[in-house]
């Protein structure tokens, strides 16, 4: 879609320069007109040529800076629309700079800041609108904005975590792919030319790799091709809910990884719904938003059923616990958050125990992945080198 770079008016005579997207100039200047904006000069901008700039992502940083800003200023006592033309403006990343000044345009016109971000939800999430809703009906933007601030950083650190975590796994099985796949297409064939010649009969552990050797160099390019379709038929039956409830409930039974899911739900689910809550969103609401930023089918079938039982009027911890997903610890703590009264500081404290649970299982799953893989990696090679040096040592005790 073409992008309109306008100078204009907006309501109170203040002037605005900013851009817009929209099929055609008219089209433009009738939806600044609707926002209230009286255009005083409005062009298109060139596109940009093929090695030039290009759209950025907006990634968990970006989101996180802007919201701990943004959290600081309102605090300060900056009004709104001012918080988010500066930052609009000093953001790194341009396409966010852009969005941020579309919603900015959208509160200027008279509409909420939560329904402005509402129009961008792929990057501020059910969970980030709702929030700032109920800030915005309680009261209490700022200090609803620095919960979100620390709501996100957490998350980040928590993602951030578990992709470090399995960097190193995933480059060691990487790496034995590799060299296993040289050994077999490039280096097992002279060797095998080598025993040709020499005639007589191979050991049998020499003939098995000569025989997977000769496999791989026929059928290779099939091989790659049948993973290919094998990761994307299960990335499509993954998307299909029935998939996704079969492959989620497998990663819970895992042996050492299962524990490690089930605690970071744990975590994510009572630090979320804790945030909501202190936020002044209802119970209800809360539980169906986290029950969709779940990132677990299971989970997410728990947390719902959970909100039917609530909807009906039993308490919490009732359904919670019949779910048998969140742990007995769990299900004490929050009802005894809900006899207190104080449901949002338990569930706080069980968030800040499952953070340090987390850590604690991810450096174990670090510790016990990396010498399982190495010894893992350490046999196959072994195997081919000893079933490759079979016949040398053979043919040497007959010379001798």
């Amino acid at each position: 879609m073409p992008v309109f770079a306008y100078a204009g008016t907006a309501r109170g005579g203040k002037s605005v320069t900013a851009e817009i997207n929209a099929d055609t100039r008219e089209s433009a200047i009738e939806k600044l007109r609707s926002q209230g904006i009286t255009v005083k000069s409005i062009q298109e901008k060139k596109a940009k040529a093929l090695f030039g700039e290009k759209k950025q992502k907006i990634t968990d940083k970006d989101l996180v800076v802007f919201t701990r800003q943004f959290a600081t200023m309102i605090n300060a006592g900056l009004p709104l629309v001012q918080c988010l033309e500066i930052l609009a403006t000093q953001s790194d990343n341009k396409t966010f700079g852009r969005l941020i000044g579309e919603v900015k345009m959208d509160v200027e016109s008279g509409t909420t800041y939560a329904d402005a971000l509402k129009k961008h939800p792929k990057t501020f999430s059910s969970l980030y609108s709702n929030m700032v809703q109920a800030g915005e009906v309680g009261g209490a933007l700022d200090i609803t904005m620095q919960r979100l601030a620390s709501q996100l950083e957490k998350a980040a650190k928590l993602k951030a975590q578990i992709k470090a975590a399995m960097v190193y796994p995933a480059a060691i099985v990487g790496v034995a792919i590799i060299v296993v796949s040289v050994l077999m297409v490039w280096v097992i064939p002279i060797f095998a030319k080598m025993f040709t010649e020499f005639g007589g009969t191979l050991p049998a552990l020499t003939q098995l790799v000569i025989s997977l050797s000769d496999f791989m160099q026929k059928y290779i390019f099939f091989m790659v091709i049948a993973a290919g379709v094998g990761l994307y038929g299960l990335k499509k039956y993954y998307n299909t809910p029935g998939g996704r409830l079969t492959i989620d409930a497998f990663m819970l039974k895992l042996p050492v990884a299962g524990d490690l899911i089930r605690k970071i739900a744990v975590a994510q689910f009572t630090r979320t719904f804790g945030t909501l809550l202190q936020s002044g969103v209802p119970i209800l609401e809360g539980l169906e938003i986290v029950a969709r930023i779940a990132g677990n089918k299971v989970v997410e079938n728990a947390i719902l059923e959970a909100r039917k039982s609530v909807g009906e009027g039993k308490t919490l911890s009732e359904p919670i616990g019949k779910t048998g997903v969140f742990p007995p610890m769990v299900v004490q703590m929050i009802n005894v958050g809900e006899a207190t009264g104080a449901l949002d500081a338990m569930l706080a404290k069980i968030a800040d125990f499952y953070d340090e649970e987390v850590d604690a299982a991810v450096t174990a799953l670090t510790s016990l992945l990396e010498p399982a893989l190495m010894v893992f990696l350490g046999t196959i090679i072994g195997f081919i080198v000893i079933a490759m040096y079979l016949p040398i040592f053979k043919m040497a005790s007959v010379v001798g």
